[in-house]
């Protein structure tokens, strides 16, 4: 699993972590039933605060993309892998966007205008 997490970055690091496996679930790499890291392993691969991770794990709970086990771990309770066509899409339009000089904030408002 590559996430990347950018600290320069306007985002939070837990948001920044959070779309990156959420990204992930839902294109397939992290499937049904797999077992994200230890949050305390996360932190450490990744150099960030374990409260960091258990914020982006717990915004993916609240989410319904996965369950929070005390104890034993957080596991993904979805069935949105293999999306390909959805995730080549989604990769199209952030292309598109980047060449005609659509910013990220735009590029969400048009997003979520359509979806409405």
């Amino acid at each position: 699993m590559l996430i990347r997490v950018d600290p320069s970055r306007t985002e939070p690091l837990f948001a920044q972590l959070a779309s990156g496996l959420r990204a992930s679930i839902v294109d397939g790499r992290i499937a049904y039933g797999e077992r994200l890291p230890a949050a305390r392993q996360l932190a450490a691969d990744l150099d960030l605060n374990v409260h960091t991770v258990l914020r982006a794990y717990r915004m993916l709970r609240d989410e319904r993309l996965i369950e929070l086990h005390p104890g034993r771990g957080a596991v993904v309770v979805v069935r949105l892998g293999h999306h390909t066509a959805l995730a080549g899409a989604i990769h199209d339009l952030v292309d598109e966007a980047k060449l005609n000089g659509i910013g990220e904030p735009a590029l969400v408002e048009l997003i979520r205008a359509a979806y409405r």
